[in-house]
């Protein structure tokens, strides 16, 4: 696939309230400077925008986020986004994965994390999904905030207080993750709600980019350029530049909506959210193979 990040695009989105959301994104996978084969890939097809990481000896990996991106844009090309349509996509995902004759139940999946723009209640919210390493970042009031929680080895010894922040930045076991999309795992993603807000931006992106950008870097260049496309370059470059040791997978989603009044919390650099529970499918799911949807209804990169 070609490394060139994707045009900025764009869609106006009609809230319940009666405002209109103009979104605008953008998005690039790179296979880094050290890995022979991208085993990322990318879908930004609204309402859904997602990174998803793999991993596998040989090219398990790249079938595995292949697989997961795949089945995600047919469900967006079929009806409505939400936590039971994601995870009877994932279910379906997983079936693929173990029934491709060049994976192996051992170690091949992919982390699967991202966010949707769900508008069918009274208040519109974004909901973030995460299943792996990869991160979801929220930049409100010149402020960045993680929004997903690390499925990692590393952050379970954080936060059982056993490694500081600083100490899980080059911890050897780093890219050893507790949870991911693959025949021998779950495909239930962690949820979390936030509101919708002028002037937000979300970076979605796999760890070939916070490997080599703190959060400060990535916020450094959200601060130098507006345009979703060049800030993708941006951080790209510099990612490159600094040792390219993985992956690399970008997407930048700036949200506009005009007419909005102040919020109660504008001051605060985190952003307001609560717990989105989860929604399994209550009935079987069918083997059913859809036909591939057309490329209008979104972009799935992928090597």
């Amino acid at each position: 696939m070609s490394d060139a990040p994707t045009k900025t695009q764009s869609q106006t989105v009609a809230l319940p309230t009666g405002l209109d959301a103009i979104l605008t994104w953008a998005g690039v996978t790179h296979r880094g400077r050290k890995r022979d084969i991208n085993q990322d890939a990318l879908l930004t097809a609204y309402p859904l925008f997602v990174v998803a990481d793999g991993m596998g000896g040989h090219i398990g990996g790249e079938i595995a986020s292949a697989s997961a991106i795949d089945r995600l844009q047919r469900m967006v090309g079929k009806g409505p986004v939400s936590p039971e349509a994601i995870e009877k996509a994932l279910i379906k995902a997983v079936r693929d994965i173990g029934e491709h004759p060049e994976t192996t139940d051992e170690g091949t999946g992919t982390t699967v994390t991202g966010v949707y723009l769900d508008i069918t209640e009274e208040d519109a919210t974004w909901v973030a999904l995460n299943i792996g390493d990869s991160r979801v970042y929220i930049q409100r009031d010149d402020a960045l905030a993680q929004v997903t929680t690390d499925h990692s080895l590393v952050q379970e010894l954080v936060a059982a207080g056993r490694l500081s922040p600083e100490e899980a930045e080059n911890h050897p076991y780093g890219n050893v993750i507790t949870r991911a999309v693959g025949p021998s795992e779950g495909a239930v993603p962690d949820y979390v709600r936030l509101d919708v807000r002028d002037g937000d931006r979300f970076v979605i992106c796999s760890d070939g980019l916070t490997k080599e950008l703190t959060d400060y870097g990535i916020l450094h260049f959200l601060r130098l350029h507006d345009d979703p496309q060049d800030a993708v370059e941006a951080m790209l470059e510099a990612a490159l530049e600094n040792g390219g040791r993985d992956n690399i997978t970008i997407v930048v989603l700036n949200v506009a909506v005009p007419g909005q009044g102040p919020q109660d919390d504008a001051a605060d650099a985190a952003p307001a959210s609560r717990d989105a529970a989860p929604v399994t499918a209550e009935e079987p799911i069918v083997d059913d193979e859809e036909p591939a949807e057309d490329s209008s209804t979104g972009d799935a990169a992928r090597e």
